[in-house]
């Protein structure tokens, strides 16, 4: 049994909707699963006439929209979003060609507390499976790279649960190595995400053929993002262990821009947390009161779990910009940023970064912090 299978039942007992995957899923308050399954072949054909006209007639009536509940108005935004994003492949803005399209994106964005167009939360977690799945190609490597996104959804939720709990700790408490554990268990899923796509989806596949589907448009004078998979936040596991003090100006506007884009309970996280005391800096505080080599057991303790799960993290980005390198080369590449819109130098800057603070627990210690692990870069 997937990890997904054990947790994903549980996010809903937090009450939030947005977790009521099952029921989003489930959801197709534009009766659109008939006109969607034929997506494929209108991308296919390039029929922008078609497109159009798909889209045009799921538009809901703006009053009869006010209406629904936010699973609902997710449900929807999801499959007015796909439509969205596969007129854009073909070169039609979409909500110029649609205009009755834009109150309606305004209304759910606002309905749902969320960005009025689709994310990678709309195109994977709350996207239904089997023969519902809405797919921009209907090509088996697109079902995987949304499965991979899936993989990642609950471990990244818990994790930001312990991470939470990590902030308001201090290294000499027992509980931070125990929150940095269980921190480093659920973004582990990361790194078997990333696996998941480099086994089943190619940087061919994805640079070629998907890519062009996750284009911007312009929402009422304003541009936003498709849903790349960079909006699923491993920046806010990043923001408590290093990121909030021990960070780079050009990473902190590529967050300032991709928080949008994030769920509201974990825009609320970002804000409670950015400016804050992050995990590194305490124990380095700490380390610097003590004798590296005879570290209080509870100390050396906090200090070889951060180390772990800051090797995890390193392991997931080194295989993520190796997957980045060969799908933005220069025979492959039509867009010089990823769908998230980051370049491959960002890329290797945030590695770089997470290295640089790997390595500096590691050093504090005399090395002693990783000892144990069986993480590696990758």
């Amino acid at each position: 049994m997937a990890l997904y299978d054990l947790v994903a039942p549980r996010l809903e007992e937090r009450g939030d909707p947005r977790y009521c995957i099952a029921d989003i899923r489930s959801a197709d308050p534009l009766g659109a699963d008939a006109l969607l399954a034929a997506l494929p072949a209108m991308n296919a054909d390039a029929d922008t006439a078609a497109l159009t006209v798909a889209l045009r007639t799921v538009v809901p009536d703006r009053e009869l929209a006010a209406e629904w509940s936010v699973v609902d108005a997710l449900a929807a935004m999801r499959d007015l979003g796909i439509l969205l994003g596969s007129l854009k492949r073909h070169g039609i803005q979409p909500v110029a060609a649609v205009p009755e399209v834009l109150p309606v994106l305004e209304l759910l964005g606002r309905r749902t507390d969320m960005v009025p167009r689709d994310t990678v939360h709309h195109y994977t977690t709350w996207n239904p499976p089997g023969p519902r799945r809405r797919m921009y190609t209907g090509h088996p490597m697109e079902a995987h790279l949304q499965e991979a996104v899936r993989m990642a959804f609950p471990g990244l939720v818990s994790a930001l649960d312990t991470c939470s709990r990590l902030a308001r700790l201090e290294p000499y408490d027992p509980g931070f190595a125990v929150a940095l554990d269980r921190t480093a268990q659920h973004v582990q899923s990361m790194v078997d995400s990333i696996d998941h796509t480099i086994a089943h989806v190619s940087p061919e596949f994805f640079a070629l053929t998907l890519r062009p589907y996750f284009e911007e448009i312009d929402v009422a004078g304003r541009d936003y993002l498709g849903p790349a998979a960079a909006q699923v936040p491993l920046w806010l596991v990043d923001l408590t262990l290093w990121q909030c003090d021990r960070s780079n100006p050009a990473y902190d506007a590529f967050l300032a821009d991709s928080v949008q884009y994030s769920l509201p309970s974990w825009r609320d996280f970002h804000a409670r947390h950015a400016g804050g005391v992050s995990a590194v800096s305490k124990l380095s505080a700490a380390i610097s009161w003590e004798n590296a080599d005879r570290l209080p057991p509870q100390l050396a303790a906090s200090a070889h779990a951060l180390g772990r799960v800051l090797r995890i993290l390193k392991t997931f980005r080194a295989r993520h910009i190796g997957m980045a390198r060969k799908a933005y080369a220069d025979d492959l590449r039509l867009y010089e940023e990823g769908s998230g819109g980051a370049p491959i130098a960002l890329l290797r800057s945030i590695l770089d970064l997470t290295r640089d603070n790997e390595t500096m627990v590691r050093r504090a210690t005399g090395g002693r912090s990783g000892a144990g692990s069986g993480a590696s870069a990758g």
